[in-house]
Parts: structure tokens; sequence; C-alpha cells
């Protein structure tokens, strides 16, 4: 071969390369894990949807570059191990996790596959991460910091029902985040001299039974903990509330939306389409245990007007001046 036939073939050969490997990342598809502790009911599903939206809007096509595995706990803390490692087994690129119990069943199942959380408590608290800003392991994501606004809707749940010195809160005691809320509300009611009840449920069957031992402990409003175990049930909770004349306050509008009284906290769709931003940081070579996890920056506050109606509760005009929804 003289020389520059040689000198041609070289170049031929260096310009090929990236174009080979360029196609092969294009041909890429990749899988991802979705494990959700709760039921794929249509407001659960709802916040899933933005993710995907947002995925979409970052590049990725289901069925082209990107294939997902959804697993659902439907509100069963044992399923979620086993759910969890089939992921694993599965391969998946990455999995994103919504409820505190989801994500650490997916971190108790793998060290190696990243995990980006949706929701969830304090991620410190529970062990998921060593930090915030620097997680150190493979767990990054979004934070609902429910546990840290229980100081708010006791607030909020104080303004709508003064007269209430006794409060109970309704928590799911399989979950941690739920635990976490709880305790943050316990320790909130104290500073103000608030008598707190805490009463557990675990599922449908056991909230007529949990809300008995919420009248014989003669509370006066209730607090229903955020839970994924808890959602599906929200329309039936407030349903309970208003045949018992609690007025109740929650950490997320779909119970408001569902006849609940009020509630304050996060926009969870946002924080899906948030947890999409990581996925894709991680997909392009970002390491989990670099990228700090965030908290939310948006908070809403639900009322209800036909609810309180339905309680005998008039609404303060301050409050509903600052709420982002009014439903009448």
């Amino acid at each position: 071969m003289d020389r520059r036939r040689f000198i041609s073939a070289v170049t031929l050969s260096l310009l090929a390369a990236p174009l080979a490997s360029e196609a092969q990342q294009v041909g890429k598809v990749y899988r991802i894990g979705l494990l959700d502790y709760s039921a794929p009911d249509s407001a659960r599903l709802a916040w899933w949807t933005a993710f995907r939206q947002q995925m979409r809007q970052l590049g990725y096509v289901e069925g082209q570059n990107v294939s997902f595995e959804p697993r659902w706990g439907r509100g069963d803390a044992d399923l979620l191990p086993k759910l969890a490692a089939e992921l694993v087994g599965l391969k998946v690129d990455l999995i994103v996790t919504s409820g505190t119990s989801a994500a650490i069943a997916a971190k108790r199942a793998t060290s190696t596959i990243p995990i980006v959380t949706a929701t969830g408590s304090d991620p410190v608290a529970v062990g998921l991460v060593a930090s915030l800003r620097q997680p150190g392991g493979n767990v990054t994501g979004m934070t609902s910091i429910n546990s840290e606004l229980a100081a708010k809707r006791l607030e909020l749940l104080r303004t709508v029902a003064p007269r209430a010195s006794r409060i109970a809160i309704l928590w799911d005691e399989t979950d941690a985040g739920s635990r976490l809320n709880a305790d943050g509300t316990e320790a909130a009611a104290k500073t103000v001299g608030l008598t707190i009840q805490s009463v557990t449920v675990g599922s449908a069957a056991g909230l007529e039974a949990a809300f008995a031992a919420v009248v014989r402990g003669r509370a006066g409003a209730l607090i229903v903990v955020s839970t994924a175990r808890l959602f599906p049930y929200r329309k039936r909770i407030a349903e309970l509330a208003v045949k018992h004349r609690l007025p109740t306050v929650v950490g997320f509008r779909e119970f408001v939306e569902a006849g609940g009284l009020a509630s304050y906290g996060t926009d969870f769709p946002a924080l899906f389409r948030r947890a999409a931003t990581f996925v894709d940081k991680i997909l392009k070579g970002a390491k989990p245990a670099d990228l700090p996890m965030e908290q939310p920056t948006k908070f809403e506050l639900v009322i209800n007007l036909k609810t309180a109606k339905a309680l005998g509760l008039t609404i303060p005009q301050s409050l509903l001046g600052r709420a982002d929804e009014v439903i009448q």
C-alpha cells in the first residue's frame, strides 16, 4: 500500500469510529423501572404521566429509545422487596420510585443500579442517602419534605377548627416516611399545648375501626399523614371525616378534590417532572452519588368550601385569600 492510500485508509477509519459509536448510542433503548408503593388509580397515574411527558420532552420516546417497567405495591409493604428484586432481575438501567418505602426497598435490592426518588420524606433520616448535598451512593432525586410540613398543616387545622384542643393523626405504621410525619406533628403539637391521639391504619378495611377509635378518643379534628398506602382511600377517608364531623387536613390536593376539607403540600406532578431531569443526567453519565437531592419550592393550599359547609365551618376570608385553589 502506498503512502497516499495508507493515509486515506487511516482517515476513513478515524471518521468511521465516532459514527459507529454514535449509531450505537442512537440504537440504545434504556429500560427504566418504575416502583410505586401505591395503587394505579387515575390520580396516581397522572403523576407518572407528568414524568413520562417530561422524559419525552428530554428526548426519550417510548418504543424508540426508552421503555418503562411499572410495578405497583398496592399498599402492600411486603410486596415491595419482591417487586424491587424483579426490576433488578430485568437488569433495568435505572429505577424511579414513589413513596419512601418503595425507595428503601429498591436500595436494599441493589447498590449498583441508579435510583431516582420522585417523592419521599427525609431521605437522610430514613437512611437512603448520606446527605442531601452529597448522597454518596446510588440514590438521588426529589424529596417531598412531608414531615417538615407537619407544623404548617397543624397551623392550618387550628385556623379552620380553632376550638379543637385534641387532634388525631391517621398514619401508616409500616412506612418510615409516615412515621416521621406523625412524629413531626406530635412535636409541633406539644409546642402549642395540643393533645395528639395517634391512630394507625393499614387498609381500607381498617378505616371504619380507625375512625371509631378517633371518635372514642374525642378528637376535635384530624390530620391524615400523606402516605402512598392511604392515597387510594382518600375518598372514603373524606366521607368518614364528614360523617363524624371531623375537620381534616392532609398533604395532597387529591384528598380535597375527593371531598376532603383542606390540604397543604407539594405540587407532586412538578416533583415527577423534576425527577425526569435526574434520570436524563444519569443516563448521560452523571453518578447519583454526585447529584445533590432537591427539595420542592412550590407548595399548594387547597380548600373545599362544600365540605366546610357540610361540617358547619366558616373558613376565614384571610385563609381563602391565601389559597391556591378553592373548590366550591
